[in-house]
């Protein structure tokens, strides 16, 4: 099958990627920027921009099928209009092209935070309302706006699917991504303290195996979650601790503390010209999202994720693989 990959280069791409090319597919790999995370894998490179229509109408002529991944993922401030032209714009965009194009199947990665946190009480599943709220981060707005845009091409005969992963963690994490940055400053020792709170954490090679299902035998129209296992801070980094021998930091900042001083983080990072350790709006992810139900993925697609000891595990030993780990002190 001939598949294009937008977003290609990110860590769900590079894994995506590879699996696609494992099975015996054709497949298209739609990158903005920098490519070595595809470096020895045999796809087609093209680049792209999918807040240029044209563009995006060229790489998407000619293929069956579309995984969308490109986003702008962010939680420092930043241009809230960039990060909606790329989140929702970007997605009218594919939406489009498919459409004209004919594309079989488009199967759209929106994200965890698109959905409403509230009530806190009941675990989120598919049923949960999109977010409207205004005092939402502007990243989980333009996630829940680019589901719209996939619904309204659903609504005008495109056949789509979506799936909301959680956290990801897992192996040929280049980048890395910030959550991979957290795994490899615990193991260095360059994280003071842990912050209280907690997430769903998922394995990367499960949100593929999941969205590949999907692609497969999800039913037009539907989304589905593609969670993993809930676990405080506290509890990663023990298992951190555990596969890694690397002793973390004893301390746990209590929220209130952590909200405090986020701005301050933030300001020395941009002083630093570095990525901040964490912000109020990672801090919102925290505190938000706690319980989330995988039981349709599960039923329709027969989604079965790992356990996150056996994803740290992979994670780490990636990263040694890949040199990325000094030697322990």
């Amino acid at each position: 099958m001939k598949i294009a990959v937008t977003g290609a280069t990110g860590h769900v791409g590079a894994n995506l990627c590879r699996t696609l090319v494992a099975q015996g597919h054709d497949v298209r790999a739609v990158c903005h920027a920098h490519t070595g995370a595809l470096d020895g894998v045999a796809v087609e490179i093209v680049r792209a921009d999918v807040r240029d229509p044209a563009a995006v109408d060229a790489v998407l002529a000619g293929v069956e099928r579309v995984y969308h991944l490109a986003a702008m993922i962010n939680i420092a401030p930043a241009d809230e209009r960039e990060i909606f032209d790329i989140n929702i714009g970007g997605v009218r965009n594919v939406v489009a092209a498919c459409l004209k194009h004919k594309v079989k199947r488009l199967v759209h990665f929106s994200s965890i935070h698109a959905f409403a946190p509230r009530p806190h009480d009941r675990p989120i599943d598919e049923e949960r309302l999109l977010t409207y709220d205004p005092d939402m981060p502007p990243y989980d707005r333009s996630k829940a706006g680019g589901e719209r845009e996939v619904r309204a091409g659903v609504a005008r005969g495109l056949d789509a699917v979506i799936v909301n992963p959680t956290a990801i963690l897992g192996p040929y994490d280049f980048g890395p991504s910030r959550m991979g940055q957290v795994l490899l400053d615990l193991y260095h020792r360059r994280l003071p303290s842990l912050v209280d709170g907690g997430f769903d954490w998922v394995d990367v090679r499960d949100i593929v195996d999941g969205s590949i299902a999907a692609g497969d035998k999800g039913r037009t129209g539907e989304k589905y979650l593609l969670s993993g296992e809930r676990r405080t801070v506290r509890e990663l980094g023990q298992l951190a601790q555990e596969i890694t021998g690397v002793r973390v930091p004893r301390f746990v900042s209590p929220m209130w503390l952590a909200r405090v001083g986020a701005p301050f983080a933030t300001i020395a990072a941009r002083v630093a010209r570095k990525e901040p350790l964490f912000t109020s709006r990672s801090l919102h992810a925290l505190r938000n999202h706690q319980w989330v139900s995988h039981d349709k993925a599960t039923r329709e697609l027969g989604y079965r994720p790992r356990t996150l000891r056996d994803t740290l595990q992979a994670t780490y030993d990636w990263f040694g693989q890949a040199g990325m780990l000094r030697k322990a002190s």
